[in-house]
């Protein structure tokens, strides 16, 4: 099991996330993607409905209902805590944990379980709180996607540092390039190496078709299936 978070928000976790999950299930493993917490909903026939959850559901071959996959939704695409302090609903990580609890208990140890995140790793839940603090009771390993674009290193290392002094284990890195402009690529790319203390679990490269088994081609998941 792991928890994938980022270094901001738009930097690929659910593109990422899916691939992983897809690389996994094309090797014979067995998927589930979670997403907790989601904002930018559509309203559907069936209640809403969030792209991100979807994605992750397409590439887990463990089926669930919708709700359990993603147990918090708003439809606003605005921070998850000011959508909850306009609905009156409880997002404390107690709460994130017990909805987590039942889909979590009895897991099989050789299924590729990742969990996604919400923007990034400090996400305010309200009244100082942190999604971050979810993950640390839940204590497994983080999965950190480097957006590489202008000024990712500051966002990789800031990150990492902070992941790591939560007391946590960061169990792999993916660089997604999400601006193929990005000036000195090739020396970022040997910088994020140099500066991250994790293995590299891949480079995707800003793809013209951005499709999951396309970016799945680029992953390894390797050291992965080695921890566990």
């Amino acid at each position: 099991m792991y928890f994938v978070t980022g270094t901001d928000t738009d930097c690929g976790k659910t593109f990422v996330s899916a691939a992983l999950l897809n690389r996994a299930k094309e090797s014979g493993v067995q998927t589930l993607g979670l997403k907790p917490i989601a904002s930018g909903c559509e309203e559907t026939d069936h209640g809403l409905r969030n792209g991100d959850a979807l994605s992750l559901m397409a590439e887990s071959t463990v089926k669930l209902d919708y709700n359990d996959v993603n147990p918090v939704a708003f439809e606003p695409a605005i921070a998850p805590h000011i959508a909850a302090s306009q609905t009156g609903a409880d997002i404390s990580p107690a709460s994130i944990l017990d909805r987590l609890s039942a889909v979590l208990s009895g897991r099989d140890e050789k299924e590729l379980c990742i969990i996604e995140g919400a923007g990034g790793w400090r996400l305010p839940l309200g009244e100082g709180r942190f999604l971050s603090e979810v993950v640390q009771q839940l204590s497994v390993p983080v999965i950190l996607v480097v957006g590489v674009k202008l000024g990712c290193l500051n966002h990789a290392v800031l990150t990492q540092e902070a992941i790591q002094a939560d007391g946590l284990e960061i169990a792999g890195w993916v660089a997604n390039i999400v601006d193929g402009d990005t000036a000195c690529l090739e020396e970022n790319l040997d910088s994020l190496h140099s500066l991250m203390s994790a293995p590299c679990l891949g480079v995707v490269p800003n793809l013209q078709e951005s499709s999951v088994e396309t970016a799945a081609a680029y992953l390894d998941i390797g050291p992965l299936k080695r921890a566990r």
